[in-house]
């Protein structure tokens, strides 16, 4: 996704069961109760190909470990522009 290198900031939050609600056939996707929901926040731009090349591989990495199910990831992009970020300082470093 052409992210900088150091460019790692990750929230990780895991809920109980109780704490999902999800339709388990949305889609026609049939998904189990091992459901992974993953939102990415980036920068507006992206192309669609890269999208769905990001897309591709995670479901490819988490299929090899842990072994998650292709039709248990669901994955969200939050596009953001660029002059809505502040990584501190009170500033808005991508601001131009």
């Amino acid at each position: 996704m052409d992210a900088p290198a150091q460019d790692r900031f990750q929230i990780i939050t895991e809920h109980p069961a109780s704490g999902l609600i999800y339709d388990p056939a949305y889609l026609g996707v049939e998904r189990t109760d091992n459901i992974v929901i993953v939102q990415i926040t980036l920068s507006t731009g992206r192309k669609l190909a890269q999208k769905r090349k990001l897309f591709k591989r995670m479901t490819e990495i988490l299929a090899e470990n842990p072994g998650l199910r292709p039709q248990d990831l669901m994955i969200n992009l939050v596009e953001v522009a660029w002059e809505n970020w502040s990584f501190g300082n009170g500033e808005a470093q991508y601001a131009l």
